[in-house]
């Protein structure tokens, strides 16, 4: 992953649209779920996160970056995330999760350890409602995009963003681990 972070990150640098896409496609819904860690609301979770790509972009805040850009984006997400709810003053956050903070800052991953949560999670991802299983399935599992599985569902896109984000809060305490699924 970090090698992987220093090539697009290398590529953004040399004026390679096509990397801030791969960068984009690469980090948009684990930062959008792991936002949603501090957040109860998907929708700006996922407002949250394309601020950070607009302003990535716009401000061409990737010069002044060093080595893996990963640390940055998850970051910059919790910061942005926690600020958002404090203007809201809606909620107030102590929790700190590091679980994804030492995968981001290990590279050496316990294989079985990961394994045997990957089977907790599907079980878990058995256990929703058929639809939220449906449209969990489709965006994390097969990687389509809300549009696509609104078409292969036949619901709409807010419906699938509903479904989504319930299945999301069910499976709240698996997120960490969702977000390592998304990254491998």
């Amino acid at each position: 992953m970090v090698s992987n972070d220093n090539k697009i990150l290398e590529q953004l640098k040399l004026g390679n649209p096509s990397s801030y896409k791969e960068l984009f496609d690469l980090y948009y819904m684990p930062l959008s779920i792991y936002s949603l860690k501090f957040c109860d609301s998907f929708e700006l979770a996922e407002d949250i996160v394309q601020e950070l790509f607009v302003k990535l972009w716009d401000e061409k805040l990737y010069m002044k970056l060093e080595g893996a850009i990963s640390p940055y984006l998850f970051k910059s997400v919790k910061n942005n995330t926690l600020q958002a709810m404090k203007k809201t003053s809606k909620f107030r956050f102590e929790e700190i999760e590091d679980n994804v903070n030492k995968l981001i800052a290990e590279e050496s991953v316990d294989f079985e350890f990961i394994e045997s949560e990957k089977n907790k999670l599907f079980k878990q991802i058995e256990a929703l409602p058929q639809k939220s299983k449906e449209v969990f399935k489709a965006i994390v599992l097969d990687n389509l995009k809300y549009k696509e599985v609104a078409s292969e569902l036949d619901i709409s896109v807010n419906t699938v963003k509903t479904h989504y984000s319930r299945a999301l809060r069910q499976l709240r305490s698996s997120l960490d681990l969702i977000i390592l699924l998304l990254l491998t």
